[in-house]
């Protein structure tokens, strides 16, 4: 069943879309009508299901049927990301939108070649919009918070509320995902992804003093976006 998110708390029997995106999915792209039914999810993220009552080239009335059961969340996923060059971000947003991350930070690092500047605004709007329509797409029941993008300083600085922190690196001692998430039933999992070139070992000796926990992703060099992924899914499975 398809799912639209609204951002306003559903609070009333009745309630519409009105958004120019959402209305041209439902209306012209997925050809829904009078009568068909949907799934809607809010920012609290409560579902409902919802039948259409009208629609329109201004809105959709929809009447809300039933409620569904709330989703369990045994731990909260955040993935901070190093920058990587071109529209790579885009992907990894929503990935990891898909995957069902709840937070997803855009991260500035040492050997991070694109510039801050370059990157907020616009950009910053686009990657909410990705994984607003990931979100979707996948019929999670929340969006994923990204924030402004943060330092590597200070993003270790806002670090201390984590249970469980690990950052995965190329160079020096380093424990598997596996052994160290098996030892563990964290409620909250910050991991970090560096940039292509890896953390300079200045950063991880930073972070490790930090709390942060060393591992590794195998034997593979992998792509910015392609290490975000992995781990991502790799916690997700292990801690479901």
């Amino acid at each position: 069943m398809h799912s639209f998110y609204l951002e306003e708390n559903i609070i009333s029997e009745q309630t519409i879309i009105s958004s120019t995106d959402q209305l041209h999915h439902l209306r012209d792209v997925l050809r829904l009508k009078s009568g068909d039914r949907i799934t809607i999810f809010d920012s609290a993220g409560r579902e409902f299901l919802c039948s259409i009552s009208d629609i329109t080239r201004q809105q959709a009335l929809l009447k809300i049927v039933e409620r569904k059961a709330d989703r369990p969340n045994k731990f909260k996923l955040t993935v901070a990301c190093a920058l990587p060059k071109k529209s790579g971000m885009d992907d990894i947003i929503d990935k990891l939108t898909q995957i069902g991350v709840d937070s997803i930070i855009p991260l500035l690092t040492e050997r991070v070649v694109v510039k801050a500047e370059e990157a907020q605004g616009s950009r910053l709007e686009r990657w909410r919009k990705i994984a607003l329509s990931a979100a979707e797409q996948s019929q999670r029941n929340t969006l994923p918070v990204i924030p402004g993008i943060l330092s590597l300083t200070d993003l270790i600085s806002d670090s201390t509320g984590y249970d469980l922190k690990l950052i995965p690196t190329l160079e020096g001692k380093r424990r598997s995902f596996r052994d160290i998430v098996a030892q563990k039933a964290p409620s909250s999992v910050l991991v970090l992804i560096g940039p292509e070139g890896d953390f300079t070992p200045e950063e991880v000796a930073q972070t490790v003093s930090a709390g942060f926990q060393a591992v590794t992703l195998g034997d593979n060099i992998l792509r910015v976006e392609t290490a975000a992924i992995a781990a991502a899914a790799f916690i997700k499975f292990a801690l479901a």
